[in-house]
């Protein structure tokens, strides 16, 4: 398979190109960017050479991958963005590289959808099949585990963490940590139960759904100290592995408080 590139497009000669790579008008690549096979990017897309895509990946116009951090304490050091194969790009998504003082590097996994204008910030940790809607966007560091989506005209504050395949509704400001599973609205969000939708699409029996609500309500309804009803959910649930994902989000350590169901 032979690689095209657009007579308008500037492709540095040390870039490293996979079979099928398409490059379309007015693209530059930098040297060092490394695109796997049956990359395309569509037209006025740079990619920074700190960038590895994986094959298949589709950045579409005027995408922005791998740029300096929106940190002041970023001194040009060299940092990287990784995105893994088949993630989907649309029209003015960016990203930017990591910083020292965060992890190096920003790292989004395979088969990811980010739609126009939506942000992946530095440092960030982005799981397989995550999804940024219309304009949203995520701060510095924020890890977004597997199957989770950020709805449109949303923000998630920096140092988040987004728990597997958890829910964010649009127009919401999230600054606290989202349990797997959960949903969260409003601004500043409150957990509002959770995300049913997802967990069928993900092929959850409705059995184990049933108990995964229990252990919701148990935990976040029943009687006794937050440490106490944690520790009867891990107890009364340990072969849920859905309710376990969120028992283990809760005891991992965090920067940020979690997100909760709004006092009555």
């Amino acid at each position: 398979m032979s690689v095209h590139i657009h007579p308008t497009a500037v492709v540095h000669p040390e870039a490293i190109l996979g079979e099928g790579v398409e490059i379309g008008p007015f693209c530059v690549v930098e040297a060092g960017a490394r695109l796997g096979d049956r990359v395309r990017l569509v037209s006025h897309v740079r990619v920074d050479g700190c960038v590895t895509l994986g094959e298949g990946c589709v950045a579409d116009a005027f995408c922005s991958l791998g740029g300096p951090p929106q940190d002041l304490s970023y001194k040009g050091e060299p940092t990287t963005v990784t995105i893994g194969p088949r993630t989907q790009m649309r029209d003015h998504f960016s990203v930017h590289r990591g910083t020292v003082r965060g992890r190096g590097a920003t790292v989004i996994g395979a088969d990811c959808y980010f739609m126009a204008q939506s942000h992946v910030a530095h440092d960030c940790i982005v799981g397989d099949k995550a999804m940024l809607s219309q304009s949203a966007v995520i701060g510095g560091h924020v890890v977004m585990e597997e199957g989770a989506i950020v709805g449109g005209l949303s923000a998630v504050h920096q140092h988040v963490r987004i728990g597997k395949a958890a829910f964010i509704g649009g127009v919401t400001a999230l600054v606290q940590d989202l349990i797997p599973y959960g949903l969260a609205l409003g601004n500043h969000a409150d957990l509002v139960g959770l995300n049913m939708v997802g967990l069928k699409r993900r092929g959850v029996p409705r059995e184990a759904i049933h108990r995964i609500r229990a252990a919701y309500r148990l935990l976040f309804e029943g009687d006794g100290v937050w440490e106490e009803r944690l520790a009867r959910v891990a107890a009364e649930f340990g072969d849920s592995p859905q309710v376990m994902d969120i028992v283990h989000f809760i005891q991992a350590d965090s920067r940020r408080p979690l997100c909760k169901p709004r006092p009555a």
